[in-house]
Protein backbone atom coordinates (compact mmCIF):
# COMPACT_ATOMS: atom_id res chain seq x y z
CA UNK A 1 0.00 0.00 0.00
CA UNK A 2 1.53 3.75 -1.41
CA UNK A 3 1.59 6.19 1.58
CA UNK A 4 0.67 9.90 -0.13
CA UNK A 5 2.58 12.58 0.29
CA UNK A 6 1.19 15.74 1.40
CA UNK A 7 1.33 19.63 0.89
CA UNK A 8 0.92 21.60 4.02
CA UNK A 9 -0.42 25.26 3.36
CA UNK A 10 -1.44 27.32 5.98
CA UNK A 11 -4.94 28.91 6.08
CA UNK A 12 -4.63 32.67 4.67
CA UNK A 13 -1.94 33.73 7.30
CA UNK A 14 1.56 35.19 6.50
CA UNK A 15 4.16 33.21 8.66
CA UNK A 16 4.62 35.88 10.62
CA UNK A 17 1.20 36.02 11.63
CA UNK A 18 0.75 32.54 12.35
CA UNK A 19 3.53 32.03 14.66
CA UNK A 20 1.99 34.96 16.77
CA UNK A 21 -1.18 32.58 17.09
CA UNK A 22 -2.10 29.23 18.56
CA UNK A 23 -2.62 26.95 15.57
CA UNK A 24 -3.67 23.59 14.98
CA UNK A 25 -3.27 21.25 12.19
CA UNK A 26 -5.91 19.37 9.84
CA UNK A 27 -5.68 17.40 7.44
CA UNK A 28 -8.72 17.90 4.89
CA UNK A 29 -10.38 15.54 2.32
CA UNK A 30 -13.37 15.08 0.41
CA UNK A 31 -16.39 13.63 1.15
CA UNK A 32 -19.12 13.28 -1.06
CA UNK A 33 -18.98 16.51 -2.93
CA UNK A 34 -18.21 18.58 0.32
CA UNK A 35 -14.67 19.13 2.50
CA UNK A 36 -13.99 17.72 5.79
CA UNK A 37 -11.01 17.47 8.07
CA UNK A 38 -9.45 15.92 10.93
CA UNK A 39 -7.00 16.98 13.31
CA UNK A 40 -3.49 15.84 12.54
CA UNK A 41 -2.74 14.49 15.48
CA UNK A 42 -5.51 11.39 15.20
CA UNK A 43 -3.59 10.19 12.04
CA UNK A 44 -0.91 7.48 11.56
CA UNK A 45 -0.62 7.27 8.01
CA UNK A 46 -2.61 7.39 4.83
CA UNK A 47 -3.08 4.65 2.31
CA UNK A 48 -4.11 4.00 -1.38
CA UNK A 49 -7.02 1.58 -1.20
CA UNK A 50 -6.94 -1.62 -1.99
CA UNK A 51 -9.18 -4.12 -1.09
CA UNK A 52 -10.98 -5.07 2.36
CA UNK A 53 -12.58 -8.42 3.80
CA UNK A 54 -16.19 -8.26 4.69
CA UNK A 55 -16.77 -9.11 8.24
CA UNK A 56 -20.78 -10.98 8.40
CA UNK A 57 -23.32 -8.96 11.14
CA UNK A 58 -21.40 -5.71 11.35
CA UNK A 59 -22.95 -2.26 10.74
CA UNK A 60 -23.41 -1.10 7.14
CA UNK A 61 -20.77 1.74 7.78
CA UNK A 62 -18.16 -0.50 8.89
CA UNK A 63 -16.91 -1.80 5.14
CA UNK A 64 -14.55 -4.44 6.19
CA UNK A 65 -11.17 -4.99 7.73
CA UNK A 66 -7.56 -4.51 6.18
CA UNK A 67 -4.18 -6.12 6.80
CA UNK A 68 -2.14 -3.47 8.06
CA UNK A 69 1.50 -4.89 8.27
CA UNK A 70 0.14 -7.91 10.19
CA UNK A 71 -2.30 -6.00 12.32
CA UNK A 72 -6.39 -6.13 11.82
CA UNK A 73 -6.96 -2.79 11.42
CA UNK A 74 -10.97 -2.23 10.90
CA UNK A 75 -12.21 0.25 8.06
CA UNK A 76 -15.27 2.81 8.68
CA UNK A 77 -16.93 4.57 5.73
CA UNK A 78 -17.75 7.97 6.73
CA UNK A 79 -20.27 8.53 3.94
CA UNK A 80 -22.06 5.51 5.30
CA UNK A 81 -21.89 6.41 9.11
CA UNK A 82 -23.13 9.95 7.90
CA UNK A 83 -26.61 8.86 6.92
CA UNK A 84 -25.17 9.09 3.29
CA UNK A 85 -25.10 6.61 0.75
CA UNK A 86 -22.22 4.21 0.45
CA UNK A 87 -19.01 5.56 -1.14
CA UNK A 88 -17.88 4.63 -4.24
CA UNK A 89 -14.84 3.57 -5.33
CA UNK A 90 -12.26 5.80 -7.29
CA UNK A 91 -8.89 6.04 -8.38
CA UNK A 92 -8.31 9.17 -5.54
CA UNK A 93 -9.90 6.87 -2.77
CA UNK A 94 -8.00 6.46 -0.20
CA UNK A 95 -7.82 5.23 3.65
CA UNK A 96 -6.75 7.51 6.95
CA UNK A 97 -5.29 5.30 9.39
CA UNK A 98 -6.53 7.26 12.84
CA UNK A 99 -5.76 6.76 16.41
CA UNK A 100 -8.61 6.69 18.75
CA UNK A 101 -8.71 5.61 22.63
CA UNK A 102 -10.98 3.05 23.74
CA UNK A 103 -13.49 4.45 26.54
CA UNK A 104 -12.83 1.28 28.29
CA UNK A 105 -9.40 0.34 28.52
CA UNK A 106 -8.38 3.80 27.59
CA UNK A 107 -6.02 1.73 25.14
CA UNK A 108 -4.88 3.49 21.35
CA UNK A 109 -6.49 1.29 18.62
CA UNK A 110 -6.06 2.10 14.89
CA UNK A 111 -9.13 2.84 12.73
CA UNK A 112 -9.52 3.17 9.35
CA UNK A 113 -11.19 5.69 7.43
CA UNK A 114 -12.88 5.55 3.83
CA UNK A 115 -12.50 9.09 2.04
CA UNK A 116 -13.34 9.73 -1.90
CA UNK A 117 -9.91 11.64 -1.73
CA UNK A 118 -7.18 13.39 0.29
CA UNK A 119 -6.33 17.41 0.16
CA UNK A 120 -3.81 18.58 2.25
CA UNK A 121 -2.97 19.43 5.74
CA UNK A 122 -3.70 23.09 6.99
CA UNK A 123 -2.51 24.82 9.31
CA UNK A 124 -5.44 26.40 11.01
CA UNK A 125 -5.22 29.62 13.84
CA UNK A 126 -7.56 28.49 16.52
CA UNK A 127 -9.34 32.64 16.65
CA UNK A 128 -10.10 31.29 12.77
CA UNK A 129 -12.68 28.08 14.28
CA UNK A 130 -15.94 28.79 14.73
CA UNK A 131 -18.02 26.69 16.84
CA UNK A 132 -20.28 23.95 15.13
CA UNK A 133 -23.51 25.19 14.31
CA UNK A 134 -26.73 24.26 16.16
CA UNK A 135 -28.68 23.61 13.16
CA UNK A 136 -29.00 23.57 9.36
CA UNK A 137 -25.86 21.28 9.35
CA UNK A 138 -26.59 17.28 7.57
CA UNK A 139 -24.28 15.81 10.34
CA UNK A 140 -25.48 15.21 13.77
CA UNK A 141 -23.69 18.35 15.86
CA UNK A 142 -21.45 16.18 18.43
CA UNK A 143 -19.41 15.26 15.00
CA UNK A 144 -18.36 18.76 14.26
CA UNK A 145 -16.08 19.87 16.50
CA UNK A 146 -15.96 24.08 14.78
CA UNK A 147 -16.16 24.97 11.13
CA UNK A 148 -13.28 27.21 9.84
CA UNK A 149 -12.98 29.14 6.84
CA UNK A 150 -10.07 28.25 4.40
CA UNK A 151 -9.87 30.12 0.89
CA UNK A 152 -12.85 31.62 1.16
CA UNK A 153 -14.92 27.84 1.90
CA UNK A 154 -15.73 26.29 4.73
CA UNK A 155 -14.61 23.19 6.19
CA UNK A 156 -16.32 21.18 8.54
CA UNK A 157 -13.90 20.24 11.42
CA UNK A 158 -14.92 16.41 12.86
CA UNK A 159 -14.57 15.37 16.20
CA UNK A 160 -13.47 11.65 15.84
CA UNK A 161 -13.47 10.75 18.92
CA UNK A 162 -17.41 11.39 18.40
CA UNK A 163 -17.86 10.32 15.43
CA UNK A 164 -16.55 7.05 16.51
CA UNK A 165 -19.01 6.45 18.96
CA UNK A 166 -18.34 4.18 22.48
CA UNK A 167 -21.05 2.16 20.83
CA UNK A 168 -19.21 1.70 17.73
CA UNK A 169 -15.81 1.20 19.43
CA UNK A 170 -16.83 -1.48 21.32
CA UNK A 171 -17.71 -3.30 18.02
CA UNK A 172 -14.45 -2.57 16.72
CA UNK A 173 -12.29 -3.37 19.63
CA UNK A 174 -14.20 -7.04 19.67
CA UNK A 175 -12.73 -7.36 15.80
CA UNK A 176 -8.94 -6.68 16.80
CA UNK A 177 -9.26 -8.70 19.85
CA UNK A 178 -10.23 -12.01 18.43
CA UNK A 179 -6.93 -11.89 16.98
CA UNK A 180 -7.75 -13.66 13.34
CA UNK A 181 -8.18 -12.38 10.08
CA UNK A 182 -11.72 -13.28 8.57
CA UNK A 183 -12.03 -15.64 5.50
CA UNK A 184 -11.54 -12.99 2.03
CA UNK A 185 -14.13 -12.90 0.49
CA UNK A 186 -12.67 -13.28 -2.95
CA UNK A 187 -15.90 -12.25 -5.72
CA UNK A 188 -16.45 -9.32 -3.62
CA UNK A 189 -12.99 -8.10 -3.39
CA UNK A 190 -12.91 -8.90 -7.26
CA UNK A 191 -15.68 -6.31 -8.07
CA UNK A 192 -14.18 -3.93 -5.54
CA UNK A 193 -10.98 -3.40 -7.40
CA UNK A 194 -12.63 -3.64 -11.05
CA UNK A 195 -14.70 -0.66 -9.59
CA UNK A 196 -11.58 1.50 -9.08
CA UNK A 197 -10.12 0.64 -12.09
Amino acid sequence: MGALALMNKTAGKSDAEVQMQSTEQYLSFQLGGETFAIGIRSIREILEYEYLTEVPMMPDFLRGVMNLRGAVVPVTDLALRFGRARTELGRRTCVVIVEVLDPETGAAQLIGVLVDAVHEVLTIALDDIERAPQFGSKLRAEFISGMACVDNRFIVLLDISRVLSVEEMSVLAGIEHDGVMPKMDESHSHEELHAIK
